[in-house]
């Protein structure tokens, strides 16, 4: 049994290098839905019935642990629906993982951390999810949202050249807010790391989902051993896409070698 990755677009690649790199022993398969990227401007309803066909999907192809990746889907109603109802009357043995809660935990794991920033899409920001989730952590922790709508057209496209300007104008509100430590709420934004870092300075600590994601999951394997033990350790990777697109090409490539084969499935 494998370990699934799911993400709207090519942000969840980074998501599958660092599992790859952090558990290697295990075998996964990385599905992102490049024919309906991005998510963030969809209604919640609609994330919902995409994210049930790629649960179902990984599930059918052999995935024992399914990450879902992609912020917007963890943090809108549709994880909690498919964790909650979905999963117990369809696949009740099968677990399914978000995103936001072990960033959260990440973020105020760090001392002094009392005014958190998070650059996400519309959607996320809309769902509130970084605000409660923080809340549940530390109750008197401040988080100051700012949606960042233009950057995963961007990096799906390609188009990182042109994304200083726009980071510059969305990260000026945060800034203002003093805050200690931003998170970068979708799993596209850590491309754009450098360019972020640099903007912010030495004194913000940006929280980057690539940078945890493998010790969250060898965290929860550790106190899952049912789960664990189900898993094979061959190595193996499989890439799928709904969509072919050019920057996804070039993203496995340059991530993974020029061995990568990423398959195209419909989900429909």
């Amino acid at each position: 049994m494998k370990i699934g990755v799911f993400d709207s677009g090519l942000g969840g690649l980074l998501i599958t290098k660092a599992l790859v790199k952090g558990l290697p022993q295990y075998d996964y398969i990385y599905l992102g839905d490049t024919q309906r990227v991005p998510y963030g401007n969809r209604s919640s309803e609609t994330v919902y019935q995409f994210l049930k066909e790629a649960v179902d999907y990984l599930f059918t192809h052999d995935c024992e642990l399914i990450i879902v990746a992609c912020n917007t889907a963890s943090a809108c109603a549709s994880l909690s629906r498919i964790q909650q109802e979905y999963l117990p009357k369809n696949h009740p043995k099968r677990r399914v993982l978000g995103i936001i809660l072990p960033t959260a935990e990440v973020t105020l794991a760090y001392p002094g951390i009392k005014r958190v920033g998070v650059l996400a899409t519309q959607g996320t920001v809309n769902s509130e999810a970084y605000i409660r989730e923080a809340k549940k952590i530390s109750p008197s922790v401040k988080v100051f949202q700012q949606a960042a709508p233009l950057l995963v057209p961007l990096i799906e496209n390609n188009a990182t050249q042109f994304a200083g300007p726009i980071l510059r104008s969305y990260l000026k509100p945060l800034q203002k807010k003093k805050i200690d430590a931003l998170i970068l709420g979708c799993t596209h934004y850590p491309i754009l790391k450098k360019q972020i870092k640099k903007i912010c300075g030495s004194g913000i600590k940006v929280i980057s989902q690539d940078e945890i994601i493998s010790a969250k999951v060898e965290d929860y394997l550790r106190r899952h051993p049912e789960i664990e033990k189900t898993l094979t350790k061959t190595g193996r990777r499989q890439f799928l896409v709904t969509d072919l697109t050019d920057a996804m090409k070039a993203t496995s490539k340059k991530w993974f070698g020029s061995a990568v084969r990423l398959n195209v499935i419909s989900l429909k």
